[in-house]
């Protein structure tokens, strides 16, 4: 995983007043965590940081130029707003080089599963511990040609040299499961109480 590099400013002004008008110049405020320092409070430019994390997914990892310093850092939240859909704010920790860090990896399924199945992922997502700087992007996930009832555990999946899973390995990550056909659910409706009834009220229905 490369880093990005971006310029920073040092926030000095916080609330929501002072974060509206720093989002309204087209800039982002930011907080980074970690290494036993005070928490650091910057403003991100908001299209450098949206385009980070589009590449780099929800781990992207940032090298952050600080007064002058730089600084690597794991992107940890990101809060974008429900209705305009825009970055409000980001937290960010602090990394080094050959640092292992704890993080929730997403789970990419690939490949067509066997005829009459359905791909339920059960964890879109897999915590893993691996260095900062060789955070993978995405863990895949091959089911070609898998048949029903094949389940795929924490433990079965392929990781990255020098990636450790950080979960039970017994854990369910994606179960491959038959596909209800249109008859089988009208006759599940059918043997049920409600579907019971509401069959009874189609058939008075078509009677008057």
């Amino acid at each position: 995983m490369s880093a990005e590099k971006m310029a920073t400013e040092t926030r000095t002004e916080f609330g929501k007043g002072a974060s509206r008008r720093l989002r309204a110049t087209g800039k982002i405020p930011a907080v980074v965590y970690g290494h036993g320092k005070d928490p650091m409070h910057l403003a991100l430019p908001g299209h450098t940081t949206m385009m980070a994390l589009r590449h780099g997914g929800s781990n992207a990892l940032l090298t952050l130029d600080i007064e002058g310093a730089e600084q690597l850092a794991l992107v940890k939240e990101v809060q974008v707003d429900p209705i305009r859909r825009v970055i409000v704010h980001v937290d960010l920790i602090a990394v080094i080089k050959g640092e292992k860090v704890f993080v929730d990896v997403p789970i990419h399924v690939v490949g067509q599963a066997g005829p009459d199945t359905l791909v339920v992922t059960e964890n879109p997502t897999v915590q893993l511990e691996a260095e900062a700087t060789h955070v993978p992007d995405a863990i895949e996930v091959d089911v070609t040609a898998a048949v029903a009832g094949t389940q795929i555990l924490a433990g079965d999946l392929v990781l990255p040299k020098g990636v450790t899973l950080d979960v039970d390995a017994e854990s369910l990550i994606v179960n491959i499961v038959a596909q209800v056909t249109a008859e089988a659910l009208e006759a599940e409706l059918a043997e049920s109480p409600a579907g019971a009834s509401e069959a009874a009220a189609a058939e008075e229905t078509l009677e008057d």
